[in-house]
Order: C-alpha cells, then sequence, then structure tokens
C-alpha cells in the first residue's frame, strides 16, 4: 500500500537574495554618472521597499535597475506590487513597492479549481495562504507541478516540502 506523497504551492520571496539584489542596486546607483549629487535613495523592510529619487525619470531607472538585479539574483519580480509615483521631501518623489507574500484566498480558490480541472487523483487544500497537494501517486503530483509551472499566474510560485 503506498503512502501518501504531498507538496505545498508557496508564494514568498527569498529575503536574503533580495537583499542581495538591492544591495547591488545600490552600488550601482552610486557609481552611475547620470546619478551622480542626486538624492536616490532605496531603503527596504520585510514588507516593501521605498525608492526616493529627484523626479520622474531616475525613478523609473532606479526600479528597472532593482528589478535587473532582482531576476539576476532568482527573486522572481511577479511579488513586486509597484506603488503610485508621490511627492516627497525637498523636491523628491517616491514610490513604495510592496513585497506579496502568500496566496490571497481568492486566487488560491483559483489556483485550487485549475488543480482539480486537471482530472488527476490529487487532493488539494487551502490553508494558511498556501495550498497543500496530496496523492498516492507521485506521477500525478509532479503533473500538477509541471502544469503549475507553465501557467502564467500573476503571483511567483514555489513548490516545498515534497515528500
Amino acid at each position: 500500500m503506498p503512502s501518501e506523497s504531498s507538496f505545498d504551492v508557496v508564494s514568498r520571496v527569498d529575503g536574503q537574495e533580495l537583499d542581495n539584489a538591492l544591495n547591488q542596486a545600490r552600488r550601482e546607483i552610486a557609481n552611475r554618472f547620470d546619478f551622480k549629487n542626486s538624492k536616490t535613495s532605496i531603503e527596504n523592510d520585510e514588507k516593501s521597499i521605498t525608492v526616493v529619487s529627484d523626479d520622474e525619470m531616475k525613478m523609473r531607472n532606479v526600479v528597472d535597475i532593482i528589478q535587473s538585479k532582482a531576476i539576476k539574483r532568482g527573486v522572481d519580480i511577479k511579488a513586486f506590487e509597484i506603488g503610485p509615483l508621490e511627492p516627497a521631501a525637498n523636491g523628491t518623489v517616491r514610490r513604495v513597492i510592496t513585497l506579496r507574500s502568500g496566496i490571497p484566498k481568492d486566487k488560491g480558490r483559483e489556483l485550487v479549481e485549475k488543480i482539480k480541472g486537471l482530472k488527476v487523483k490529487v487532493t488539494v487544500q487551502y490553508q494558511d495562504e498556501q495550498i497543500r497537494v496530496s496523492s498516492k501517486s507521485k506521477d500525478d503530483l509532479q503533473r500538477v507541478i509541471a502544469t503549475l509551472t507553465t501557467m502564467d499566474f500573476d503571483l511567483p510560485l514555489q513548490f516545498v516540502n515534497y515528500r
């Protein structure tokens, strides 16, 4: 009698890699000629990245630099929710990039429906902003993972705790 195998579908950002990407972005900005004497800064915490710059064009460049460094470090930029441009002190502009973490209930429901629509023998549960998929057949689990990786979903998905 084969035992149940399972894995979790989660959406999270690797904090260390994000930190490395932001440090590389800060270094590039410090060395670039077009950012000489500018009031550009990148601050971050667990949930967001706050970017301050002189004007809209520099802001666009900084966000591009952050995204390119994140991609190189393996951080999926689907996790970035880029906020609106807002005025800040001393004639600068600010933009807050919120980091999406966890699978919200409505998106979780959508994913569960897609998995159930695959017509494979798996049980799917939504719990604590993640989805647990279990089955007696490891082939079915691998088919679910393969299908989810090819889907274009607006959240970065990772597959963890495969056992």
